[in-house]
């Protein structure tokens, strides 16, 4: 919006030509989907795509809306294969991993240092979806995997990166134990993600969703399950 307004100012922009641009403000019917290009005005982060219930065809005209006539970075969420093949086909370069893509990734500008930490490696989807926004939002973000309490010396072993972090995202199933032992040694925010992996009694995360929010140490932040992009949005809220 400013560099619009500088513009006709300057005289770089037409006047019509900016008239144009902010009909689209502030959104776009796109189909059924109202794309909201205001988000990061508003919030300070742009509006991504949660691509489960959507077609493939929706998925390529939203992202091409936001790739076209939006700024910043573009993240999708949760695409299955044939949402990812399309996608790629028509906007080539994005970074992609377990269903997450970016496009137009920024170059880090923030100081802020993230870690995301997982108790085993089927949790490795949710660290990728949130390592990819973070991405997106401009962290260098670290990660730390397979460091479950079933086997603590492995957590143990890296005590240095959690206590450097500004900022730590806990993911775990199972019986969620970890964000209680994570949030146990540090002093920086924790942001706790529960995942649907586990067996019987797990019941598909809730049993990691309500032991973190009965954790015992003082502060953790919970999110939703598998929610590893709330995740990542609740530290870009919190760290510069």
């Amino acid at each position: 919006m400013r560099a619009l307004l500088d513009g006709v100012r300057a005289g770089t922009v037409d006047p019509d030509a900016a008239v144009a641009e902010l009909r689209r403000l502030p959104f776009t019917a796109v189909g059924d989907t109202l794309v909201d290009h205001h988000r990061a005005l508003r919030q300070g982060m742009p509006e991504a795509v949660y691509a489960p219930g959507k077609s493939v065809e929706q998925c390529v005209a939203i992202v091409g809306e936001l790739l076209a006539n939006g700024a910043g970075p573009v993240v999708v969420t949760r695409a299955d294969p044939a949402q990812a093949a399309a996608l790629d086909h028509a906007y080539p370069g994005a970074h992609t991993a377990h269903g997450t893509m970016l496009w137009r990734a920024p170059l880090p500008g923030r100081a802020s240092r993230v870690l995301v930490v997982s108790a085993g490696t089927s949790d490795v989807p949710v660290v990728d979806e949130c390592v990819l926004t973070l991405t997106g939002y401009g962290f260098r973000p670290d990660r730390l995997t397979d460091v479950g309490v079933a086997g603590l010396h492995r957590l143990l072993a890296h005590l240095e990166r959690v206590h450097d972090a500004d900022a730590v995202v806990v993911v775990a199933g199972m019986e969620g134990a970890l964000a209680s032992v994570i949030g146990g040694l540090t002093d920086a925010p924790v942001i706790a993600v529960p995942t649907s992996v586990g067996y019987g009694a797990g019941l598909e995360g809730v049993t990691a969703l309500l032991a973190m929010h009965a954790s015992c140490a003082s502060g953790v932040t919970v999110v939703g399950i598998d929610n590893g992009f709330g995740a990542a949005c609740a530290v870009a809220r919190m760290l510069p």
